[in-house]
């Protein structure tokens, strides 16, 4: 089971896990995939709306992408108190291993105020690696 990493920023907790796609990478062609599954929990007492995010995705070289977009699966969730929404999203690597962060970027629909809520870090790991974890 992958291991869950999970954060709470203003009342929103977040928590990713993220699983390596052995059938979609080709480790001779320096082609690795994960797939990672988020989880959006609204825990505050104000609705919130998800409208861009941010991912800094670094491989194991220590390069990284940095990736900016609206929503999330093409949506812009919006969460009342007590409402979670889940997605499953995924990238590729040149490299066996890496790791990501990100943040949200929401809005409280009501009064108009903008924040950010952060995405935890969490490894991509895969049995090509050499050793140690990120």
């Amino acid at each position: 089971m992958a291991e869950e990493y999970s954060t709470v920023t203003d009342g929103v907790r977040v928590s990713v896990r993220s699983y390596y796609l052995e059938d979609q990478s080709e480790p001779d062609s320096a082609h690795f995939v994960w797939a990672y599954r988020v989880k959006i929990d609204n825990q505050g007492a104000r609705p919130v709306r998800l409208l861009r995010r941010t991912w800094h995705i670094t491989d194991a070289r220590g390069r990284t992408q940095h990736v900016h977009g609206a929503g999330v699966v093409g949506e812009q969730p919006l969460l009342e108190p007590g409402e979670s929404f889940e997605y499953t999203s995924g990238t590729p690597l040149e490299t066996p291993s890496g790791f990501m962060v990100g943040t949200y970027h929401m809005v409280d629909p009501a009064s108009g105020e903008a924040f950010d809520v952060a995405v935890p870090a969490f490894s991509l790991d895969s049995p090509h690696q050499d050793g140690g974890v990120h």
